[in-house]
């Protein structure tokens, strides 16, 4: 988040002074309460200050790099999910890489007649299947899909930052978010590297606003 001129005053009168009230402030820079209230309502919720009733306004003594990673901590995998991309266990391997093509990802996941999660397969996956004479038609992806319990999986209300994490660690392109239901896992959505990418874009430039 860039600060103006006045903010970082503001700042700077609150460190040295602070707790201090708001007209105050106003009155070290020459100026009304009224005129000071937008600022010292966009440092507030922003984290650069505090303020306590009948006290006054104070510094937080967080950086813009320290409230940027609060931030970032707090995102969950709900706010950036995307549409999971699934197939059937009965289709062949071939539609799942004419799948995999149209719709330009890089992970699949594969389903039941009721929706819930039985695998995963990667473009390694497709590949490595692609390699030899069988006919591509005549093979079901129940055959040469990653199976549960080798899927690493995902809820809605996980920390963002936590799936990133096992993105890099297990070094896969996506994680498939599950709800639980009487008949398994759900598949609800999908969380990528490219999701995670997005998301710290967005974040960035919104500080920039």
């Amino acid at each position: 988040m860039e600060l103006s001129n006045r903010q970082e005053q503001i700042i700077e009168i609150v460190k040295e002074n602070g707790p201090i009230t708001g007209e105050h402030i106003a009155d070290r820079l020459s100026l009304t309460r009224a005129t000071l209230r937008p600022d010292l309502a966009i440092l507030t919720m922003a984290g650069f200050l505090d303020a306590r009733p009948r006290v006054g306004y104070f510094f937080t003594g967080k950086t813009g790099s320290e409230l940027l990673t609060e931030k970032i901590k707090k995102f969950k995998v709900h706010e950036y999910q995307s549409v999971p991309i699934v197939v059937k266990e009965s289709v062949s391997v071939y539609d799942a890489i004419s799948t995999m093509f149209l719709e330009d990802v890089g992970t699949l996941f594969v389903v039941d007649d009721h929706a819930c999660l039985t695998g995963v397969l990667s473009r390694k996956d497709l590949l490595r299947a692609s390699i030899g004479k069988q006919d591509l038609n005549d093979i079901p992806v129940h055959i040469i899909m990653t199976r549960m319990p080798n899927i690493t999986i995902c809820r809605k209300d996980d920390l963002l930052l936590d799936v990133a994490k096992q993105l890099i660690n297990k070094q896969i392109d996506g994680i498939p978010v599950i709800k639980d239901t009487d008949h398994g896992l759900e598949v609800v959505g999908r969380i990528t590297k490219t999701t995670i990418t997005k998301a710290f874009v967005e974040l960035i430039m919104d500080e920039h606003l």
